[in-house]
């Protein structure tokens, strides 16, 4: 019997456009990437013989990062008092939102901090930008 070759299955698949971010209050527009992950540490637990008698769960790990235009980072430095450095800006949620199919999905990258602040420039940048490493506590993942 020949097999059936699926043609456009999925329909319209999700991509950059149909992700929306928040963050202080408002939908970032300047915002060129975000990355988010997050791993359980676990191991093999061996006793008698050679074979594993069970699984050990550690510690759990997020990671997250964000991309933000230079006029996205300059409207996060005017909303701060003079001096203040975006390392001290108390912690905060960032909720990243998928639309697919006429439906919302929602992930939060809770209790953010900013690792860093850096800029950069050369001789042929059409635009600048600064990429942010971030501190979150965990992911709450489909809410």
């Amino acid at each position: 019997m020949a097999q059936v070759r699926l043609i456009n299955r999925f329909g319209h698949v999700a991509g950059w456009n149909n992700v929306a971010i928040q963050l202080f209050g408002r939908v970032l527009e300047g915002i060129l990437s975000i990355e988010y992950s997050d791993e359980q540490e676990q191991e093999l637990i061996y006793g008698a013989g050679g074979m594993p008698i069970g699984k050990g769960k550690g510690n759990y790990k997020p990671k997250a990062s964000i991309e933000l235009t230079k006029e996205e980072v300059l409207a996060i430095l005017e909303s701060m008092p003079p001096g203040m450095r975006v390392q001290d800006i108390p912690d905060f949620d960032i909720p990243v939102s998928y639309e697919y199919n006429n439906r919302i999905y929602k992930d939060v990258i809770r209790n953010c901090s900013f690792k860093n602040l850096d800029a950069a420039a050369k001789q042929g940048d059409k635009s600048l930008s600064s990429k942010f490493d971030l501190l979150p506590t965990h992911i709450d993942w489909n809410v």
